[in-house]
């Protein structure tokens, strides 16, 4: 067996880990991935070791059959050693769990805690695999790889050591291991990895205040575990950096990097050559024993890397995502040792700070306004790539341009979705827990958190889609590990921009981030993203914030919460809540009630919640829209969760978009007209490279009997990437206390382009801002809605037809107001009819929308006939005043 040598750079950092430098994932046709087939068992369970665990001999008796990738507790709950520990409560009742609900540590971070005594996680836990490679592999090195270990391991080959705990660890470390003497070509092999959990102080993969943590910590072999063969010569990494010579964008200059390895005791030469398109290049290399070499293509010595009239990648919405393929192999004597192919776009990303110090990102040399929202996996590290598509195509569908990752950096297949749907990612360490413990890191912990930031730059440097890296979340790092990680930064050739920390906090190293953390994460009405100047208004870039509570339609209620704890609001729904703020619903209900009113029941209470959550998100992303560019940036804290939750989402577990996914997705609007809260004006806001021109904005203002009280239209220029102000709503008298609000933007030929709909008060929303801080800002007064309920029942004519396409089965319904009232709120679903059940994952063009007397709407819907299955789909119409109904399908005109 050989090992591969630690990398110069982490010798350079003190590095004393004698571990093998990671091999990236980049595809190889003859990769052996280790998926099925594995046996999982407690190492407490027996007294073997993994000499005779990993041979042929070796009976595993009573072991759990899993899959790999698999955390210990998903594989017992798939096993149904233990229930499904999303359903209700019974995440409590794990062993192992007692912090969750022992009145103690029920809201302490569990990250920041040990496994209590008893817990059957805090032993090691044995994975082992019988696999077979053919016996062309006996003229190969064998390389073995780990994408993803929580959090340390022993590993044993066919009865033998190949690397030690003491050497293993870290989660977010890819490990490799040259397993040419240990493998057996054409014969059976047995590979047995022993891993450990990760205790209180180490650098895992942890969850803080999102949601509960599970019993085991995510221990396990979380991500891929596979094997690669090459000859002499192994090819890692492939990287393109791309530069533009002048801001008219006319040539990118392209400079191609690779790290080859020679695995062998004597030096090797050959040829390393590339290819992109019909661009070809080539360059002779020798390695000398044992040696890691970085080889460089760079422009100015390959002419022909110089690209004329390149093909751009922009951001989803501002351009096309086009992509080019970097093609590389190394040849000696004759034959090719390895190769690698990668894809890249043509892109360049740079920031800095405006005049008021806050940051401002450019791509392309053009400003972009960061609408965004932050990432949560699975809480047991289940991976779907299924799932991880229909999330991107959600988040594109609103229009949204960024997902955070906050130490939960995902795997290549959702970065390459990313790349291709032009998502911006926001990566970085997390909060909260012994990342940013810096006072107490070991020794140890200074080599596992560079190695792990070496690991992660390589693999998401190469993505168009990752443009900024930070740090540290809350906090910033101390200057000694800052300086070593932006010495990691700067030696792999990382081109876009980094900060210390996700805060505003600045450092000696690098000064102010240009960025801010000042919340709110508790509800806070539409008026205080326009109103507050202090904190997380609408001004700076807002790495995290939030409206507050995210309640999950009914019918996805229902499948977390047992029915005879449904309704009234209890402990249930509270554990389902965050673990810090908001740890239950008491301030969002409170607002809730003197808004809207209070709930009748569990129907009433969440119609309100969506009416809430809509108005929310979407005040939310108009202000910092209209704000643009004192406003730089808003992450909407989040876009999902990691379990079934009732807080902090835009669409739910059960990939149900709610109300708050299209009151964002009309506020994200490129082209869009809206309502100021503050000043009462009418604003153009355009994300687009573009200006347009003659536009025409039309306002109407109704009493809650549906009758005009007010209009106005004026002709509007909207310059590119910019804010056109239309006119003031003027103060009127004879108001309802709640009415309503109508807008609409037309082109010069007539076409609506952009429709708005708020409910108002007369009854304004009053903050208590010395009462405030980063969490929740309470209010002295509220606006009042709860003459809502008075709006009398209308009923709706809907005609609706399928069609099959290419992007999948979709729904054209056409909705129509014939009655003298206004339809409030009016919501659409596709279900199956057989079943009930609503067709999931689903775009619609536009959701939870009002339609004034005599108004028609046309809208489709698309989704995946698989996900109906052989059954019949219908629409179903409903809403706050809206008689529901499911008619026979009918041609739409």
């Amino acid at each position: 067996m050989r090992k591969t040598k630690t990398s110069s750079l982490l010798l350079a950092l003190g590095c004393s880990l004698g571990i093998a430098i990671p091999q990236d994932a980049a595809n190889s046709a003859s990769r052996v991935v280790l998926h099925e087939g594995w046996t999982l068992q407690s190492a407490a369970k027996g007294s073997q070791d993994g000499a005779s665990i990993s041979t042929t001999e070796f009976e595993p008796e009573g072991w759990y059959p899993v899959s790999v990738p698999t955390t210990v507790l998903a594989a017992l709950v798939d096993n149904k050693i233990y229930p499904n520990p999303y359903w209700g409560m019974n995440l409590a009742e794990l062993p192992g769990s007692q912090y969750a609900n022992d009145g103690i540590h029920e809201h302490r971070n569990f990250s920041n805690l040990p496994m209590p005594h008893g817990s059957p996680f805090r032993s090691a836990w044995w994975f082992r695999k019988e696999f077979q490679l053919p016996g062309s592999y006996r003229t190969k090195q064998v390389w073995l790889h780990f994408d993803g270990i929580n959090f340390r391991a022993n590993v044993w080959l066919n009865g033998r050591p190949i690397a030690t705990a003491e050497n293993t660890a870290g989660a977010w470390r890819l490990f490799e291991f040259n397993v040419t003497e240990a493998i057996l070509p054409g014969k059976k092999n047995v590979l047995a990895v022993q891993v450990f959990p990760p205790e209180y102080n180490d650098l895992a993969i942890t969850w803080v205040d999102w949601n509960p943590a599970p019993p085991d910590k995510d221990t396990g072999l979380w991500r891929d575990v596979y094997l690669t063969p090459t000859g002499p010569i192994e090819l890692r990494w492939p990287y393109v950096i791309s530069h533009f010579d002048s801001p008219s964008l006319e040539s990118a200059g392209l400079t191609v990097t690779a790290e080859l390895h020679n695995a062998t005791g004597h030096p090797v030469a050959g040829t390393l050559r590339g290819q992109i398109g019909n661009v070809e290049f080539s360059q002779d290399v020798e390695l000398a024993p044992n040696e890691i070499k970085v080889a460089r293509f760079s422009p100015d010595k390959y002419a022909q890397l110089v690209i004329r009239h390149p093909r751009l990648w922009w951001p989803a919405k501002l351009g096309p995502q086009d992509l080019y393929n970097l093609k590389l192999e190394f040849a000696v004597g004759g034959s090719v040792s390895d190769a690698k192919t990668a894809s890249f776009g043509i892109r360049e990303i740079t920031s800095k700070l405006n005049e008021q110090g806050f940051r401002v990102f450019t791509i392309n040399g053009k400003r972009i306004l960061i609408r965004g929202a932050g990432w949560a996996p699975d809480m047991l590290l289940r991976v779907s790539p299924t799932r991880q598509e229909a999330e991107i195509r959600y988040v594109r569908d609103m229009n949204l341009n960024t997902i955070r990752l906050e130490g939960k950096i995902e795997d290549d297949h959702f970065l390459d979705l990313c790349d291709r749907n032009g998502i911006l990612v926001l990566a970085g360490w997390s909060c909260c827990d012994h990342w940013e413990k810096w006072k107490d890191w070991k020794p140890e912990d200074y080599v596992i958190s560079a190695e792990s930031l070496g690991d992660q730059i390589r693999r998401l440097r190469s993505h168009p889609s990752v443009f900024d890296w930070l740090n540290g979340s809350d906090n910033p790092p101390p200057p000694k590990v800052e300086e070593t990680y932006i010495h990691i930064l700067n030696s792999l050739e990382w081109t876009n921009p980094y900060q210390s920390s996700a805060s505003q906090a600045s450092t000696p190293v690098t000064g102010p981030t240009g960025l801010k953390m000042t919340g709110p994460y508790e509800y806070v009405p539409p008026v205080y993203w326009l109103t507050d100047k202090t904190r997380g208004g609408a001004f700076g870039f807002s790495t995290e914030t939030s409206p507050g509570a995210a309640i999950p339609p009914v019918d996805s209620l229902r499948k977390f919460l047992p029915p005879e704890r449904l309704w009234p609001l209890n402990e249930y729904w509270n554990f389902h809540t965050g673990r810090d703020v908001p740890r239950n619903l008491e301030v969002f209900n409170h607002v809730l009630t003197e808004r809207y009113g209070a709930a009748a029941n569990l129907e009433d209470f969440v119609l309100k919640s969506q009416m809430s959550a809509y108005e929310g998100e979407r005040a939310m992303f108009e202000a910092f829209g209209r704000n643009k560019y004192r406003a730089t940036g808003v992450i909407q804290w989040m876009l999902n969760n990691a379990w079934p939750s009732v807080i902090w989402h835009l669409y739910d577990y059960f990939l149900r978009p709610g109300a708050g996914y299209f009151g964002t997705k009309k506020a994200c609007e490129p082209l869009h007209i809206q309502y100021s809260y503050d000043d009462q004006s009418i604003a153009v806001v355009n994300s687009y490279y573009k200006g347009f021109e003659k536009l025409t904005a039309r306002a109407w203002v109704y009493n809650l009997d549906a009758h005009e009280q007010y209009s106005n239209q004026t002709t509007v220029n909207v310059a590119a990437d910019s804010v056109a102000r239309a006119f003031v709503i003027p103060k009127l008298s004879g108001l309802t206390t709640t009415y309503f609000l109508r807008l609409a933007l037309e082109d010069q030929t007539g076409k609506q382009i952009s429709s708005n709909f708020y409910w108002l008060s007369t009854k304004p929303d009053v903050l208590d801002w010395e009462k405030g801080d980063a969490y929740y800002t309470p209010e002295k007064t509220f606006a009042d809605f709860t003459a809502l309920k008075i709006l009398p029942q209308v009923h709706l004519r809907l005609s609706w037809r399928m069609e099959h396409e290419s992007a999948g089965e979709t729904a054209h319904a056409v909705v129509e107001n014939p009655s003298e009232h206004l339809a409030f709120f009016v919501h659409l679903r596709v279900l199956n009819r057989e079943s009930g059940e609503e067709v999931l994952p689903v775009l619609w063009e536009d959701n939870y929308f009002s339609l004034v007397p005599g108004e028609r709407r046309k809208v489709a819907a698309t989704y995946s006939s698989k996900d109906l299955g052989h059954a019949t789909p219908v629409v179903h119409l409903g809403g706050w005043n809206v008689k529901p109904a499911s008619p026979t399908a009918q041609p739409t005109r």
